[in-house]
């Protein structure tokens, strides 16, 4: 999801090599395709990273006395952060060399990991749970920029698309993965395995990645609020809105999936990582299709992806309670869901064709917070009154997204004529 901010947001950290150089080197510019390789294996950490808690909420729960919800809120409290670190990283990080900067976000990476998996109670639970939502934000407002510094500019999409490998890759064996490490070696020893690959990770990028210098300092806490003036367009504001409730919509019900299978439709230890396996491979023949789906109908298939996804919430509460009959309709949640944010990064292109970053950043900012808030409300209803309010919360979200898709629509029409 958050791996396609990239080829929008060309450097949210406002690094860009000067016009006239970078046509004379376009061809002659060495090359990292190792540093490339190095940051895509840091992709994959950080997705994994950030929505492992998702396979893993019961035992979770279980060791720190706390509820589902509670645990859950580690989701949103990365988000949370990652929302801020996105907006302020520049101006954060000041003139400090980009791979010093990476290195730093690396090491967090490492060290969140191990807070998590050592975390004695609540409170350091979710302060390594911050941690990575402070790498998260860091990486991915940094990505487009870093790539640019990596390869020549006319290989820049190709770096982007290895980039997207590592997220689609993440996307699809995180949850599964998680489950099964933590019925082997239980739910901190799978935190705990994150930590190596942030040493491999951290070792391989001092190693491959040049010194990056800053060549232009950022314009400021100011500019870095400036991108949040586009939404006085009002297309810019109902898209925003139906991409708000979209992401929130779906991480009210995704982040608490693993409790609902285990404790609804009743799915043993041994059969939850193929049940979370299924919603991966299902969201990755999704992205494969929703391009050619896209341009028979472009609005129309935004429109359609909440409403089913509704549908889809509707029916786990009445039929979920059938293991077979849940699996497949997550599954349909996979299909779609994973496809949608394809969509509205095809958006930003249409809506900003001059202002593409800026776009871009007020994306980022948006999807983080609306994960935040979808787990946090998720977490409250399920606390509250159970998988019901938690599926029903959802769908109204969601048929809500489907309107301001409905609106957006409108105002695009009428902006071209």
């Amino acid at each position: 999801m958050e791996a396609d901010v990239q080829q929008d947001l060309l450097a949210s950290d406002n690094e860009r090599l000067p016009t006239t150089i970078s046509r004379a080197n376009e061809d002659s510019s060495p090359a990292y395709w190792s540093g490339v390789f190095a940051m895509t294996l840091c992709v994959f950490s950080l997705i994994a990273s950030e929505f492992m808690p998702v396979s893993l909420l019961t035992p979770i729960a279980d060791h720190l006395r706390i509820s589902e919800g509670l645990a859950g809120q580690g989701i949103a409290i990365s988000g949370a952060f990652a929302v801020f670190t996105s907006l302020f990283i520049s101006v954060l990080a000041g003139s400090l060399n980009r791979k010093t900067l990476l290195l730093g976000l690396t090491a967090t990476m490492g060290v969140s990991g191990a807070i998590v998996a050592m975390a004695p109670n609540y409170f350091t639970y979710m302060v390594g749970r911050a941690l990575i939502g402070v790498v998260v934000g860091g990486f991915w407002s940094m990505s487009a920029a870093i790539a640019m510094r990596l390869v020549p500019l006319h290989r820049v999409p190709r770096a982007l698309a290895i980039f997207n490998g590592g997220n689609a890759l993440a996307m699809v064996v995180a949850a599964p993965l998680g489950a099964y490490l933590g019925a082997l070696v239980g739910w901190r020893g799978a935190f705990f395995c994150l930590v190596p690959i942030a040493i491999i990770t951290f070792i391989w990028q001092w190693i491959s990645l040049p010194s990056m210098p800053v060549e232009k300092r950022a314009g400021g806490m100011g500019s870095a609020l400036n991108v949040f003036k586009l939404l006085k367009k009002r297309v810019v504001l109902m898209g925003m809105l139906a991409v708000g409730c979209f992401f929130m919509g779906q991480f009210t019900l995704f982040t608490y999936v693993r409790p609902f299978l285990e404790v609804v439709a009743q799915v043993g230890i041994s059969a939850l990582p193929f049940a979370l396996l299924v919603i991966g491979v299902a969201g990755v023949v999704g992205t494969v299709f929703i391009n050619a789906i896209l341009k028979r109908g472009f609005y129309q298939t935004l429109m359609g992806i909440p409403v089913v996804m509704s549908l889809i919430a509707i029916c786990l509460i009445l039929f979920g309670d059938k293991a077979p009959v849940a699996m497949a309709l997550l599954g349909a949640w996979g299909l779609v869901a994973t496809a949608a944010p394809v969509g509205w990064w095809a958006w930003v292109p249409k809506t900003f064709p001059e202002n593409a970053e800026a776009g871009g950043g007020l994306m980022v900012a948006v999807i983080q917070l609306s994960i935040a808030l979808g787990s946090t409300a998720g977490g409250l209803l399920l606390d509250a009154r159970g998988f019901q309010s938690v599926f029903l919360g959802s769908a109204a979200l969601l048929l809500i997204s489907a309107l301001f898709t409905w609106r957006t629509a409108r105002e695009t029409a009428a902006s071209v004529y």
